[in-house]
């Protein structure tokens, strides 16, 4: 399955459609503005809420939580020795299963994969469209809209790191 993204454009707390590859609308990225820590929601069509992402408060290092129906799905972070390239773990709530996201996060192209095993591909290299990114969910059995969220939490991790946060 693939999804095309595009980009935000002004920054924290705007909203943005995710569309499957035929145009059709599938989830909104709901940006909540005017909060004290950095939260977003996952929603399906119809407006219900599928996936909430916020930012873990007292951390030490940034940390994004996902949760789904109030119970936390996992927990992202940068892995501390990644000199060369852009590399996130992603803890899953059951405590055994860590997906790595690593690539080139701000140039919107990386692999999400668990235990060397490709889950999905998040690239702009099929797109002509500026400011539009694919994510390719790769396995018929992952879950899209938490393999989404995980894409929408790493480049906002991303871009903080990098002081882009508006």
């Amino acid at each position: 399955m693939r999804f095309l993204v595009r980009d935000r454009l002004l920054g924290f707390g705007d909203d943005y459609w995710i569309e499957d590859d035929r145009g059709n609308k599938v989830f909104l990225v709901d940006g909540k503005a005017m909060r004290l820590r950095d939260t977003f929601e996952l929603k399906d069509t119809q407006g219900r809420v599928l996936i909430d992402i916020h930012q873990k408060m007292l951390a030490l290092r940034d940390t994004m939580v996902i949760e789904r129906d109030g119970h936390p799905l996992a927990t992202i972070r940068r892995k501390r020795l990644s000199l060369l390239r852009n590399h996130y773990r992603v803890s899953l709530a059951d405590g055994s299963t860590e997906l790595d996201v690593s690539g080139r996060i701000l140039d919107r192209e990386f692999a999400v994969e668990y235990d060397g095993e490709l889950l999905a591909v998040v690239s702009r290299r099929w797109l002509h469209v500026r400011e539009t990114y694919g994510v390719d969910v790769v396995r018929d059995d992952a879950d899209p809209a938490l393999l989404i969220a995980v894409a929408v939490c790493v480049i906002h991790l991303a871009e903080r790191e990098r002081g882009d946060d508006d």
